[in-house]
């Protein structure tokens, strides 16, 4: 009872500014957990963590070689950080800087724009596993990527069956690479992207996939990978692979992914509502037969 009566106490001295406080602070702790789904992220963590455990130990227990020893490696910590985790940290700061300001509170448009992009997408798909033709096709969402864009060729074009299916037709000149789609336009082809050295991958899969998987770990970006052997369609998305997809569960996966504040719900009953109204129109007409 004390220890309560302690705590109620704290809180009533507590002002409206330590609320604030504390709101803002796990506001972020939760907008920023996203960023630990990355590999790089956990190892710098995991960095520091450990630091801080040490750090706790020496003065606990009054190791003062151990904390001399300690203090010289901060010394040139922060350096020593920057220089050995200089990617992951790129990534973490291309990842901030292209997350919008409404989408990092919560408030954005819903993207319907993007339906008629992933239907374009998956007939592309659809013709290209028909005749073994391998792709390799970023969506890009919030990090933006421009790492990756600058080691392709700039295209800036609009979405379609045919720009797809030539890109990847495996004579031309930009076939052999990542195509990257960001904001419902074919912004850059033939990019190169980072491999996973992941061990669930199974030892079938080759380049393209662990490429897909690579760019899914260090980036929100979603994935469709077309196997040059199989015609077999996955997608990639937070490290994980998705193989053997068909069109319609392919064009579901996309749109869930894409488009998430879309509502495939409403649409369905749409649907239904029509068709039972086809029915009902054509019993009609075989009544008045």
């Amino acid at each position: 009872m004390e220890y309560l009566q302690t705590i109620g106490q704290q809180i009533g001295s507590m002002r409206f500014t330590d609320f604030l406080d504390i709101f803002i602070v796990a506001f972020l702790i939760y907008k920023l957990m996203p960023l630990l789904r990355s590999t790089g992220t956990v190892r710098i963590g995991g960095v520091v963590l450990t630091v801080i455990v040490i750090a706790g130990l020496t003065e606990l227990f009054d190791l003062h070689a151990l904390s001399f020893i300690l203090n010289q490696l901060l010394a040139v910590g922060l350096i020593a950080v920057v220089i050995l985790f200089q990617p992951e940290l790129r990534r973490m700061i291309d990842h901030l800087s292209g997350m919008k300001l409404k989408r990092f509170l919560g408030v954005h448009k819903p993207e319907q724009e993007m339906e008629p992009v992933i239907a374009q997408t998956v007939q592309a798909c659809e013709a290209m596993s028909r005749e073994r033709v391998g792709a390799l096709i970023v969506f890009a969402r919030d990090t933006r990527l421009d790492e990756y864009l600058k080691s392709g060729t700039v295209i800036d074009g609009k979405v379609s069956e045919q720009l797809i299916r030539n890109v990847f037709f495996p004579k031309a000149a930009l076939h052999d690479g990542a195509m990257i789609i960001r904001e419902g336009r074919v912004m850059a082809a033939a990019c190169v992207l980072p491999l996973s050295d992941t061990s669930r991958l199974s030892a079938d899969l080759g380049t393209r996939h662990r490429a897909a998987v690579g760019m899914s770990e260090v980036s929100d970006a979603v994935v469709v990978v077309v196997s040059e052997e199989t015609g077999a369609v996955s997608v990639a998305v937070g490290g994980m692979l998705k193989r053997h997809l068909a069109p319609q569960t392919l064009e579901r996966l996309l749109i869930n992914e894409l488009c998430p504040d879309t509502t495939p719900k409403e649409d369905n009953l749409v649907v239904k509502l029509r068709q039972k109204l086809q029915k009902k129109e054509k019993g009609d007409t075989s009544d008045e037969k």
